[in-house]
Parts: C-alpha cells; sequence; structure tokens
C-alpha cells in the first residue's frame, strides 16, 4: 500500500490500462520561404514578448547608448532629419544593425502599438519613427533569415 502511495497517480493509471500507442510517420511540414519584412514582424513580436523591445526616441536613444541594443529600426518617412542622424550616428557608434521600414505607420504596427478589430485587421496604428531589439527572445526561423539578410547587406 506504500508503495502504491508513492508513485505518482498518472502512472497508476497508465499501468491499470492496457493501451497501446499508435506510432505513426512523420509528418512532413513544408517550409515556404518568408520574406525579410515578414521575419522582421515576427522578431520584433517575439522581442515584445520577452520584454526586449523599446520604441520611441527617447527609450531607443537610452539602449543605443548603454550599447544594449541588438538591432534597430528606423522608418524612412521620419519628419525629422535631427532625429534621423541622432539613430544613425548612435547605431554606427555602437555597431548595431539598422533597418529601414518603410512608414511610421508600418513599423507602430509591427511594434503592437495598433489597435485590432474583431477580425484582426488593423483599426488604428500608433506611429513610430524607431524600434530598438535589446533581446531577441528564443532562436526561430525568421531571427535566422534576419540576421542573413543583415550579413548580406554588411557585405
Amino acid at each position: 500500500r506504500t508503495q502504491e502511495y508513492l508513485r505518482p497517480r498518472n502512472l497508476l493509471k497508465m499501468a491499470s490500462e492496457d493501451v497501446e500507442m499508435e506510432t505513426s510517420a512523420p509528418e512532413v511540414v513544408e517550409v515556404e520561404e518568408m520574406s525579410v519584412l515578414d521575419a522582421l514582424k515576427e522578431v520584433l513580436k517575439k522581442a515584445l514578448i520577452h520584454d526586449g523591445l523599446r520604441r520611441g526616441l527617447h527609450e531607443c536613444a537610452k539602449a543605443l547608448d548603454r550599447h544594449a541594443a541588438r538591432l534597430c529600426c528606423l522608418a524612412k518617412d521620419c519628419d525629422s532629419d535631427e532625429y534621423t542622424r541622432l539613430v544613425r550616428a548612435l547605431c554606427e557608434e555602437g555597431g548595431v544593425h539598422l533597418v529601414m521600414v518603410d512608414s511610421r505607420a508600418q513599423l507602430g504596427e509591427m511594434c503592437g502599438l495598433a489597435k485590432l478589430d474583431v477580425d484582426g485587421s488593423v483599426k488604428k496604428a500608433v506611429n513610430t519613427s524607431c524600434a530598438v531589439v535589446t533581446d531577441f527572445g528564443e532562436d526561430s526561423q525568421a531571427l535566422n533569415i534576419l540576421l542573413d539578410y543583415l550579413k548580406k547587406q554588411q557585405a
């Protein structure tokens, strides 16, 4: 009686039931090629989940100045030329990769600064001109695609 008490309950159930596990052949999953923009979206989402995403000039400048940044995104349609020069200079000083995004609204949407409808479409997006990734979170296919793209751009 004491031996049964020490064993976990799920082992008791498994031992009492004679169920044969069916082994199936491993399924072949087709992996479609991901674009760099889609990879960037996924990397920014994972960084946001792991609390490794900084948005806005103040937060980004602090992260770049502390050399904590690993990737920087800057919008091409940024209003202020001084803003762009500051971010570019801080990225160059710290050796941080800089990715240019088409619009501020698109970057804001990628960073999670958007309200969504019931069907998942963007209702309203807050514009942001700069975003910095300090922690990628977990390794993924999207991160590998993005890092490969950055290495090709640097070469």
